[in-house]
Order: structure tokens, then sequence, then C-alpha cells
């Protein structure tokens, strides 16, 4: 009996239980509500349904919520990660937009390179804000995320960029091994980055310095290198985003591409188990955390839930996520369950005395 409840208690402190058990939640509601919800079916080669869907769609969130997690371990945030994919995605399609073939490879990865290329110059000026002058990260990126939106819209000079190239249009709506492309992208990312953080040095040294950067300074870690790294490894993951973003509709809106998906990687790097003091990072917690994103947003599209109601339902069920995860609200809840009085027993019936005759 004592090893079933210490198994279940240590089940229940994994830190992924409570992701996984709302993404269940979720993908259950939805298979109620509509039966055919997990059904999927093969056509033309390709997959299609709505878990499918939500795969394809979760690849760019995944690719920024990367970025962000390495940003939010070292101490600091991003918030310009939805302005450099406005921008990246802005770079490409007016360089495509521009050429006679539109469906030429060397063209499309041209445009791709150059987008990187001012993704890292936008990276490196965020690194040199905070980790050479010192600026506070949150105004420092604020600054771009400002600033971005109005250098997107130079780009683009106002108006919205269409093209018709199908070498770029399969980076968002492409197919490989029957699945969409976008999310192999998104995969091949994940381990890269885990790659270079668990498997080297380099993810302890983030988490030392996100820890505790004096300490790691004395130890003789120069924590400005990592802090600047991050932050050009998150510029970059949102580059590669902005190209899903704008492929998806072959087109590039200044102003509405990465719009508030800087906020949803934030949610998704917390829902993960990643605390925004810094420190210690889970990579697979954010991927989690960016599916639960996603499959919230198909739920409020797949429940007809109103426009003007759906931000309110997305907020209360992230804080209901993010409260049910926490481990000193689990606590104190259990602790108010100890300690609640027992209810009282009832009394017998004292016997009645017999009254002598």
């Amino acid at each position: 009996m004592n090893d079933t409840k210490g198994r279940y208690r240590t089940l229940i402190g994994h830190r992924l239980f409570w992701p996984v058990a709302v993404l269940v939640a979720m993908l259950a509601a939805n298979t109620i509500y509509r039966p055919g919800f997990l059904s999927i079916e093969l056509k033309d080669g390709h997959l299609y349904g709505s878990p499918i869907d939500i795969l394809r769609l979760s690849a760019p969130l995944i690719l920024v919520a990367l970025g962000m997690t390495l940003v939010i371990s070292t101490g600091g945030i991003d918030l310009s990660v939805g302005s450099v994919c406005a921008i990246s995605g802005a770079m490409a399609c007016m360089y495509i937009s521009k050429q006679p073939d539109q469906n030429s490879l060397a063209v499309v990865v041209t445009a791709l390179a150059m987008a990187l290329g001012v993704a890292l110059v936008l990276g490196v000026w965020n690194g040199v804000l905070v980790a050479v002058i010192g600026i506070q990260p949150i105004i420092a990126t604020l600054i771009l995320m400002v600033a971005g939106r109005g250098l997107a819209q130079l780009i683009t000079q106002g108006q919205i960029i269409t093209i018709n190239s199908g070498p770029f249009r399969s980076i968002g709506l492409g197919h490989l091994l029957t699945l969409p492309l976008a999310i192999f992208i998104a995969l091949a990312a994940a381990l890269l980055v885990a790659a270079f953080t668990r498997r080297t040095a380099l993810g302890m040294i983030i988490e030392s310095v996100g820890g505790n950067a004096e300490a790691s300074r004395l130890a003789g870690i120069r924590s400005g290198r990592v802090i600047f790294l991050a932050y050009v490894v998150s510029a970059v993951c949102a580059a590669v985003a902005g190209f899903m973003m704008t492929a998806n509709v072959s087109s590039a809106d200044g102003n509405a591409v990465g719009l508030w998906v800087e906020l949803d990687a934030i949610l998704a790097v917390v829902i993960g188990g990643t605390s925004l003091a810094g420190g210690r990072f889970f990579l697979s917690g954010t991927i989690l955390g960016a599916l639960i994103i996603q499959t919230l947003t198909t739920t409020v599209y797949a429940m007809n839930i109103s426009p003007q109601t759906s931000l309110l339902f997305k907020a209360v069920v992230v804080i209901a996520v993010c409260l049910i995860q926490a481990p000193a609200f689990r606590a104190k809840f259990s602790r108010r369950r100890r300690s609640a009085p027992p209810p009282p027993r009832p009394v017998a019936d004292k016997p009645k005395e017999q009254v002598p005759a």
C-alpha cells in the first residue's frame, strides 16, 4: 500500500505529468464535442486530420519557444521575437516577389539566407544591449518589439506582399514522409538545441548563469557571452518561425505576422516548467507547452467560441494549467484538505432513566 502511494506521489510530482494530463484532457474534450476530432486519414500520400493540423500549426510556436527557453533560463526575456518573425518573413517575401522566376530554388535559398542574416543582426543587437551595455532585458527587447514592427512595415512599404513560390510555400505547407515538413523542421531544431545543451556543458553553463550570475562569474564563466549567444539563437529561431508563418499564407503582412507570439512562447515556457527567474530549463516541457497552447487555440475555433470571449477563455484555461502544475499551490491545497476538521460524530442517545413505581 505504501509503495503504491509512493509511486502515485512520484508520478503526480513529475514535472511533465500535469502538462501531459492537461493536453490529454483537452484532446478528450474535443473528441467528446466532435467525435471525429482525432481521426486521421491518408489522401494523395499525405496525412490529414485535426491532430496533424495541431502539430503543423505548433511548429512555429515550438521554434520561438525553444529560443525563448534559452533566454529565460539566463534570467532574461525576449519580447522582440514577434517582430523578428515579421521582419524575416517580410524580407524573404519582398526579395522573392521582385524575382522573375519565383519558383527557382536558388531564389528561395537566397531569400532565406538574406532574412536569416537580418535576424542574426537583430539578435546581435539584443545581445549587445543586454550583455554588453547592461540594459534590462525587458526594456532592451521592448525597443525592438516596437521598432521592429515599423521596420517590417518599411520593408513591405505598408503593403501585404503576396508571392507564388512553390519551394517557399513548402516550408509551411509541404510534406515529407506523409507528414507536414514544418513538423520535421521544428523537430530538427529541438534535437539540435537539445544536442548542444544536454550533450555538452553548454546547458549547465546556461543554467548556472541564470541561477546565479555572480557565482558563475567567480567560477570563471563569461556570462556575457552566454547571454549574448542566447539572444542570437532566439532571433534565429524566430526567423525560421517567420518563414513558416508567411509560407502558410504565401504572403507577408508586417503588422500581423508573429503578432503576440512572444506571449504564447512565454506561456509555453512557463507551462513547461521553466522558471521565469532563470536557472534550470526543460526543452521537453516547452514543446508540450507549445502543443497545449495550439490545442487550446484549436479548441476555441472547434467549439465556435465567439471572438469576444475567446481570449478570456484562453486566459482562464492557461491560469488553471499554471495553478494545477504549481507545486506550491498543490501543496497548499493538500494541506488545507488535511487540516480540515473532521465532521462531528453523531452522539448516541442516552438511555432513559426508569422511574421507580
